[in-house]
């Protein structure tokens, strides 16, 4: 007798993974966040699919059957953690390796652009206003990148091939990576501090009306990590006061971010659409990603990305 395959729960989002070579090696059931709750405990793989929703920490069946694999095709997993589910014995993993690079592009690119004034050089042409300014040179500038991950360590890669000198902090100092306590200190230097840490009860806020005004007056803020690492009416304070020069948000603490919200009127904020790590083909990325790590699952060989659910993200960076 042919054994049954087993099941994978896939959370929905448009468009859907291609999982074709997973054809007669599970069977693929699709669901969306309302009929999550009743489909979990059928399940032995859940893919994440539609990182952006909280339905899996509404739906953890808890101490009944559950998955015994979950997988994000996200790099946070703050979406979908919860105590019951950082109690079982199920695996979490992540879409580590996927992001790194195109955000840390993104981030170069926004610190270019500030610095060679290309927002208002953009305005004046559709002014039609001809002005000579003068602009930033980057190179010599200081950096301090919150987040050691691969996330933080490509951003600052990225950031020292064009001169710029760069300090990681992390959750604990090691060589390399500067600790907490070393942030105040780092960040009251930096021309750019830049916001790469994953969100978990440490990191939430951290960056708050103390942070802003620990900053330089010509400082410039970057946020790609998580929308809650942020106190954002203590940026929109910091901004409006010109404690610092101007900031970047990729991610808030809700989104969409509503179109009554003060912050896209924010004099010196960029506003941009949670996009910073999406470029052409990353969802097939992504797709192929988990398809590999569902054939190690599947021959019994350990995962990669495997998130310590204590800390909320994969260990040993």
């Amino acid at each position: 007798m042919t054994p049954t395959p087993p099941t994978l729960l896939v959370l929905d989002a448009d468009p859907p993974p291609r999982l074709g070579r997973l054809t007669g090696r599970a069977r693929i059931v699709h669901t969306d966040a309302e009929r999550l709750a009743e489909r979990l405990p059928g399940a032995d793989v859940l893919l994440v699919w539609d990182f952006t929703s909280h339905a899996v920490r509404e739906a953890w069946p808890g101490d009944g059957p559950r998955p015994r694999w979950v997988h994000t095709a996200s790099a946070g997993v703050d979406h979908l953690m919860c105590p019951e589910l950082a109690a079982s014995d199920t695996v979490v993993t992540n879409a580590r390796g996927i992001f790194d690079q195109p955000i840390a592009e993104y981030v170069a690119a926004l610190v270019l652009a500030a610095a060679k004034d290309l927002p208002r050089t953009l305005e004046y042409q559709r002014e039609r206003t001809w002005r000579h300014r003068e602009t930033r040179r980057v190179a010599g500038t200081r950096a301090c990148v919150v987040g050691s991950g691969p996330i933080g360590r490509a951003i600052a890669r990225t950031l020292k091939a064009l001169g710029v000198t760069t300090a990681l902090v992390g959750r604990v100092s090691r060589t390399g990576v500067n600790g907490p306590d070393d942030l105040d200190r780092l960040i009251s230097r930096a021309d750019w501090v830049i916001a790469a840490a994953p969100l978990t009860d440490r990191t939430y806020r951290m960056f708050d009306t103390h942070r802003f005004g620990v900053m330089q007056p010509s400082a410039f803020f970057v946020n790609v990590g998580r929308g809650g690492l942020v106190d954002e009416e203590a940026l929109a304070r910091a901004l409006t006061r010109r404690w610092i020069a101007g900031a970047a948000l990729d991610v808030f603490a809700a989104e969409p971010l509503p179109g009554d919200s003060p912050l896209w009127e924010l004099p010196g904020l960029v506003v941009s659409p949670h996009m910073s790590g999406d470029t052409v083909g990353w969802r097939d990325e992504l797709g192929v990603q988990f398809v590999e790590l569902y054939e190690r699952w599947a021959a019994g060989r350990s995962l990669l990305n495997v998130v310590d659910k204590t800390c909320g993200y994969v260990p040993g960076h």
